[in-house]
């Protein structure tokens, strides 16, 4: 049987076609006769990662990133391609990140504790690591707020170079020394006072060992005076006041009845007929001492040989008849 030319251009081509295909994939790292698993991760962000990057484990290559695609959510759907020789527990981490100083990024699993192991068609927890300019941030602040205080220091290395600010300094460093001169000379005089103060530090001790001494009698004293400030706290102070306030009330009772004439004292201090009566009674006295003094024999007789007992006797009687006449009468005024 004869093969047309036809024929072998067609198996040629067919070969060549299969070929290319075969190839593409290899270069492209997918290895068309292997039955890996597949496993997937959803991302926000892939962070220019591609197709074919790797997939590390502990630093080790199990796999590569096989697809990407955008779900209806917006999100990147990665497919791994994970060799089957590998157990990967359902909860590990498949985490972006920078495989070099160039951003070369790659998808790193962090291993799980789970049991169970992942199969083909699971998706994987997804992470993604801090990019470059990410990681370089907290340093560049840093390096920003050095820059600062480096400003700062040579701005006060201006101001010192400043001819004012070291006249400033220059009086400083005088005003220092004289403070330091005047130091000296106090310490030198204490040194010269030595004596004093070792009499003044014994007369201190002395007090603070007497005090110690009679720590005992001290406390005993606060004791005693705690004691009689109770007593005084205890006391009836209360009844006492209100006694006084009573007292206080009867007083100002009694001194308004003798306001209002009522009682002996009242009536004496406010009638007025006791006082007529008092002053009458002494212009009466008054009047008898003056009718004495003038005709002293019709109060007064004696005899001077002893005779006339008799008259004298009766002069007496009359006298006393006189006088009980004056007091009935002053009775009567009253």
């Amino acid at each position: 049987m004869k093969i047309t030319n036809e024929t072998k251009v067609g198996a040629l081509t067919a070969v060549a076609i299969i070929i290319l295909i075969l190839g593409y994939n290899l270069l492209r790292g997918n290895d068309i006769f292997s039955k890996n698993i597949k496993l997937y991760a959803v991302y926000d962000r892939v962070d220019q990662l591609t197709i074919s990057k790797p997939v590390y484990l502990n630093g080790f290559q199990i796999g590569r990133v096989d697809d990407l695609s955008i779900n209806a959510q917006g999100k990147i759907v990665a497919r791994l391609d994970i060799s089957k020789d590998v157990n990967i527990p359902r909860n590990s981490i498949a985490k972006i990140s920078s495989l070099d100083l160039l951003g070369s990024k790659g998808v790193v699993l962090i291993r799980g504790n789970d049991f169970s192991f992942a199969k083909s068609g699971d998706t994987l927890i997804s992470e993604i690591d801090k990019s470059l300019t990410e990681s370089f941030n907290p340093v560049k602040d840093q390096a920003e707020a050095m820059l600062g205080k480096i400003d700062s220091i040579l701005t006060a290395i201006n101001s010192i170079m400043d001819p004012g600010f070291q006249r400033n300094v220059n009086t400083s460093v005088e005003r220092i020394s004289q403070t330091l001169t005047s130091f000296q000379k106090i310490t030198s005089d204490l040194a010269g006072q030595t004596e004093r103060l070792k009499f003044i530090f014994a007369n201190v001790e002395s007090i603070t060992t007497n005090l110690k001494n009679n720590n005992q009698k001290i406390t005993s004293l606060l004791n005693n005076l705690d004691e009689i400030t109770d007593q005084v706290a205890k006391a009836n102070i209360k009844d006492a006041v209100l006694n006084a306030n009573k007292a206080l009330a009867d007083f100002a009772d009694i001194t308004a009845k003798i306001q209002n004439g009522q009682g002996s004292m009242g009536k004496l201090l406010n009638d007025d007929r006791l006082y007529n009566n008092l002053a009458k009674s002494a212009e009466d006295l008054d009047k008898l001492l003056i009718d004495v003094k003038a005709n002293p024999k019709r109060y007064v007789s004696f005899s001077v040989f002893g005779g006339g007992g008799g008259k004298k006797k009766e002069e007496k009687v009359k006298e006393e008849k006189v006088i009980q006449e004056i007091i009935e009468e002053e009775k009567l005024e009253q």
